[in-house]
């Protein structure tokens, strides 16, 4: 199969790199998307930028791509990522999207098979003897989405559940408490690169998930705009870190899903600290600082298949699922 090096002009678009400078009108095509798609994840002018900037490693010239009509006007655009971290399995994240009122033209087609093309160049080029993928994340409910991904071939290969729980006097966090000389604390910087080696054990046995290197870890988890270190917290057990939540504040979520929330970007427990209630006082803990900074909701994602049991933890600690989403995936 011979994949295109650009979509095709005769879509009516004019296809380029996306700019720095592009990014008010590109937030403006993605605001178009999102207003009609309703997503679970939305995108201020800052995140856009971030994904052009915000790593020593990246080349928007080349991974990045624009349509625009004759009036200059963005219409579509397609992101391609490897993170240079990846050692068990070399993966391509391709996002993209195309203004509502320009599809059924067949652009969204062109979009995909360029950014798979573009996946697998730079997968060659990473030159690791590995296994690789081509990778797509699509929310449940967009069907055009999802039937795009399986004609050019995708196969679902996860489920993630979005889930959320009240905040309010009915259902207060629970009371947990550690022993063994276990001290839970709240997270400081100085603890940023001992909890980056805790979180790359804890996760080295779940799917899909790769060691995170300092500079991704401190530009994309603690050292981002949404991290709040007041609702992040640490379990030691005299210096080793058993464990840890962080948590963010995605405040541009907030209007379309009607509630004000803390979100759960990571908990992580070690393997050898593991089935001694550390996650869920994790869990609780910030919880109780969501609410002190007046959020209504804890919201959190998990992977449906998550072998380590953290589906139950989370409903037995009153989550409850408010959205699906999925990822496609190509083998390379």
């Amino acid at each position: 199969m011979t994949l295109p090096a650009l979509p095709s002009t005769a879509l009516g678009l004019t296809w380029r790199p996306i700019t720095p400078d592009d990014v008010p009108a590109w937030h403006e095509l993605v605001r178009a998307i999102e207003d009609v798609d309703d997503p679970g994840e939305r995108y201020t002018a800052e995140d856009l930028r971030d994904q052009l900037t915000d790593g020593s490693w990246k080349d928007p010239s080349a991974d990045t791509l624009m349509g625009v009509d004759a009036d200059g006007v963005p219409r579509a655009f397609g992101h391609v990522e490897v993170r240079p971290g990846d050692t068990r399995a070399v993966r391509a994240f391709c996002w993209g999207g195309v203004h509502p009122q320009w599809r059924g033209r067949g652009i969204g087609r062109d979009v995909l098979a360029w950014q798979e093309r573009r996946g697998r160049e730079k997968i060659a080029a990473a030159g690791k003897d590995v296994p690789s993928r081509i990778l797509v994340h699509a929310d449940e409910h967009v069907g055009t989405h999802r039937r795009l991904l399986e004609a050019a071939g995708f196969r679902l290969v996860r489920w993630y559940l979005e889930m959320t729980r009240p905040l309010d006097d009915a259902h207060p966090a629970p009371d947990v408490a550690l022993g063994g000389g276990l001290r839970l604390v709240p997270y400081t910087d100085d603890l940023s690169e001992r909890v980056r080696h805790a979180h790359n054990e804890a996760f080295a046995d779940h799917w899909g998930s790769e060691p995170r290197s300092r500079e991704d870890w401190e530009r994309a988890s603690v050292g981002g705009r949404t991290f709040r270190p007041q609702w992040s917290f640490v379990v030691l057990d005299g210096d080793e870190v058993a464990g840890y939540t962080l948590a963010s504040a995605y405040e541009q979520d907030w209007a379309a899903q009607g509630y004000r929330s803390g979100w759960t970007d990571a908990l992580g427990v070690r393997r050898a600290w593991r089935r001694r209630g550390i996650a869920p006082a994790l869990l609780a803990a910030s919880m109780r600082a969501f609410r002190a900074d007046g959020m209504e909701r804890a919201d959190l994602a998990v992977d449906a298949e998550n072998p380590s049991g953290a589906l139950r933890l989370y409903t037995g600690l009153g989550f409850t699922a408010a959205r699906r989403s999925t990822a496609y995936a190509k083998d390379c």
